[in-house]
């Protein structure tokens, strides 16, 4: 019986006699692993990103929007800032308006907050500092507003006129002092109803509602004391809203029983995750297809190197070699040539979800475990792909394998 390093040295002496279509062989399966690992590489970067972008939003924050007009008062904002759990709330109130600084004028995303919006949101401030309930005409703006919507950048003690429309078709224009800059956030705001800071500016909830001469609130933003709490306090808060409106408890679970909405942050790294577990999923299906092919390609290569070496088996079984050991030499050549295909693949796989993730501007994810799953598929693949050209070699009968031209 032939012992494993015995055939190693016998393998790799076949492999190198003949180089072309040994390239080959290894091709299939280096383009099989490389999509495989780039793949797998990059739903975890999409599951990173995803993350990044939710927690850049803020700390355990809890939404609360209305789905009807003249539905939130102060009243809903003690309620929650009542509620058990809760470390911070800030009402919001949106509007879109015109921005005007040094005679040129944009229209911009106006957002009335208090003072607890910077801790509800995780804000950062590049310059200067966020406004506080002892502020009136002051305003903060995005770090996109401070340095591309005009042509002239605006500091944080420069003044600009904030133009908003009221019902009727009359607008109301004051004038601001900026107060601060907020810093731009590391990775893009997904959306989903969160205000994009960048492009946005915040004034006293009390003075945007002073212009459009109301006194009801858009939305409520607020905070649990930590992670863990953020959906048994978005719960909490859900039963004592659904009360003050007169929902039973039978049906606080029927969203369209209520005249608003609620999300947590923990909702929402939810419903990612599963997004980006399922693109994960279809990347590595798709991977996997290019694998399979590639294992077909082995075996068949292998199936050829059978019928080109049968004269070569005869003269082996002549010289005393068992069926066995032909059997171990073709599944060892089989998976000398899918390791070190592996190696490749895993290679160009990480260096290619490197660039793919610098193109789509996606934080770089690898793990160790990449490389370990990489190259136990590829050995995988070459035991399945070798077993049958394998078996096939050793049960060629040595007469008739001799007698082969």
């Amino acid at each position: 019986m032939l012992k494993i390093k015995q055939s190693v040295r016998i393998s790799l002496g076949s492999i190198r006699s003949a180089k072309l279509r040994s390239g080959l062989t290894t091709l299939g399966i280096i383009i099989g692993i490389t999509a495989v690992v780039a793949n797998v590489s990059l739903g975890e970067s999409f599951n990173v990103y995803f993350a990044d972008q939710i927690n850049a939003q803020g700390s355990n924050f809890i939404i609360i929007y209305s789905q009807e007009p003249n539905l939130f008062y102060n009243n809903e904002l003690q309620i929650i800032d009542k509620t058990p759990g809760v470390a911070a709330v800030s009402p919001i109130k949106q509007q879109l308006g015109g921005v005007t600084y040094f005679s040129q004028k944009k229209n911009v995303d106006i957002y009335g907050v208090t003072e607890g919006y910077k801790d509800t949101s995780n804000i950062r401030m590049q310059n200067g500092s966020f406004i506080t309930h002892q502020d009136a005409f002051s305003a903060v703006i995005g770090s996109k507003v401070a340095n591309e919507k005009f042509k002239r950048k605006i500091s944080s003690r420069s003044s600009i006129d904030i133009t908003l429309r009221l019902e009727g078709n009359r607008t109301v224009t004051r004038t601001f002092k900026v107060k601060g800059i907020i810093k731009p956030l590391e990775v893009p705001s997904f959306g989903g109803g969160a205000p994009d800071r960048d492009n946005s500016v915040f004034i006293p909830i009390s003075i945007i509602n002073q212009m459009l001469e109301k006194d009801d609130f858009s939305a409520f933003v607020a905070m649990s004391d930590t992670l863990e709490d953020v959906e048994n306090v978005s719960d909490l808060i859900d039963k004592r809203l659904a009360r003050n409106f007169g929902v039973s408890s039978r049906d606080i679970n029927e969203e369209d029983t209520k005249p608003y909405r609620i999300f947590n942050q923990a909702d929402i790294l939810k419903q990612l995750n599963q997004l980006a577990n399922a693109l994960g999923s279809f990347l590595v299906a798709v991977a996997l297809i290019s694998l399979i092919v590639g294992s077909i390609g082995i075996m068949n290569i292998m199936l050829v190197t059978v019928t080109e070496r049968t004269r070569e088996i005869g003269i082996m079984k002549a010289l005393g070699f068992s069926s066995m050991d032909i059997l171990l030499l073709f599944l060892v050549e089989s998976v000398i040539i899918s390791l070190f295909g592996g190696l490749l693949g895993v290679g160009l796989g990480i260096g290619g979800a490197y660039i793919a993730t610098a193109v789509l501007k996606l934080p770089f994810f690898y793990s160790s475990y990449i490389f370990g799953a990489g190259l136990t598929v590829a050995l995988i693949v070459g035991i399945l792909a070798g077993v049958y050209p394998a078996s096939k070699a050793a049960r060629l009968a040595p007469v008739e394998a001799l007698r082969y031209q």
